[in-house]
């Protein structure tokens, strides 16, 4: 079976679980090269990985020898790289969130349905082996009807990563803690629970951070069958917390704490899944995590491709998500200062 050639366009932060994965699969995928316009970046990638490089982006989303092209550059910059690759004829894997604005992100997500190619976005929390059995069993109906849901985010980020240049503006990342970090985890939380509405929001920045953009937010929300559910999400909870979901049903409650799940039932039995031992990404050090989610959404898009389907995490699923932030912010009468 013949190989899907990639292309890869970006190498911050985000590039090394994508970069690891991909090393894992090359029996699927051969990558053709990685590119990026800082010749810094290049540098400090080719210390870690053997791909070939090159600066001329524009010539990556080009060529007729790559299929497909990883996203991974900053927020902003995605609407204009998703309109080449689907001119070049590419699939395309987007890091998160889809663009800095909803306008941004339904063209993207239209311009790419109109094309007939694959678009795939990272988030990649869905994939965690505890996520998974707890997706299976509330589509089994294990848990009964929900009766109230809960999401918490207490994360820690120090002062340092908002003094990077960008990081966490309205201008290039369109937002602070929602859809920067928190993102992840509404993802999963409305994967599992359905679509919801907004009642009542806060946001702010707290005094622990120096930004414009926010890092604490809560909200009410109504689930579709009418159950009550919470959701906070904050970077100023120093040292830095597990993520957190509580479905409470009529036959029993879960509880996902990371990647750790448990399901206490109503007649006595449990449901456990525990997760590898290591860090997962909530503390100072924000790559800190294993690529293995990473690399299951890899394998999930490279299917997509092949069996002519959505991935799961599709761009219409991202903008679902990235949907609940604005509403969020919008109840919260949240203005960014700038």
């Amino acid at each position: 079976m013949a190989r899907i050639r990639v292309g890869i366009i970006g190498l911050g932060n985000a590039v090394e679980p994508h970069a690891k994965s991909l090393i894992d699969l090359s029996n699927r995928v051969e990558v053709v090269v990685a590119a990026s316009r800082s010749e810094e970046r290049l540098k400090a990638f080719a210390q870690r990985f053997a791909f070939p490089m090159t600066t001329d982006v524009e010539g990556v989303l080009a060529s007729r020898d790559i299929d497909a092209v990883w996203i991974l550059t900053p927020p902003n910059s995605h609407l204009e790289l998703v309109k080449q690759a689907a001119k070049g004829r590419k699939h395309v894997l987007l890091e998160k969130p889809l663009d800095i604005t909803l306008d941004r992100a339904e063209a993207i997500v239209a311009g790419m349905k109109g094309s007939g190619l694959t678009l795939g976005v990272t988030l990649q929390h869905r994939f965690r082996p505890a996520s998974l059995r707890l997706k299976s069993l509330l589509d089994e109906g294990a848990l009964g009807t929900i009766g109230a849901a809960s999401c918490t985010v207490p994360w820690w980020r120090p002062q340092a990563y908002y003094d990077q240049p960008g990081r966490c503006t309205m201008a290039r990342d369109g937002g602070g803690v929602l859809i920067t970090q928190a993102i992840h985890t509404l993802d999963l939380f409305r994967s599992l629970v359905g679509d919801m509405t907004v009642s009542a929001a806060v946001a702010a920045t707290t005094p622990v951070h120096r930004m414009e953009t926010e890092d604490f937010a809560a909200a009410l929300v109504r689930l579709e069958g009418g159950a009550p559910g919470v959701i906070q999400a904050t970077t100023a909870a120093y040292p830095g917390g597990e993520e957190r979901i509580e479905i409470m049903g009529t036959l029993g409650t879960a509880w996902l704490a990371g990647g750790t799940l448990k399901v206490s039932f109503i007649d006595g039995r449990e449901d456990v899944v525990v997760r590898q031992e290591g860090p997962t990404g909530g503390g100072a050090n924000v790559m800190d995590f294993p690529h293995d989610w990473h690399r299951m959404l890899i394998t999930d898009f490279l299917d997509a491709i092949k069996e002519g389907r959505d991935p799961v995490v599709s761009g219409a699923e991202a903008l679902k998500s990235q949907e609940l932030i604005a509403a969020i912010l919008e109840k919260a009468g949240w203005r960014a200062a700038g």
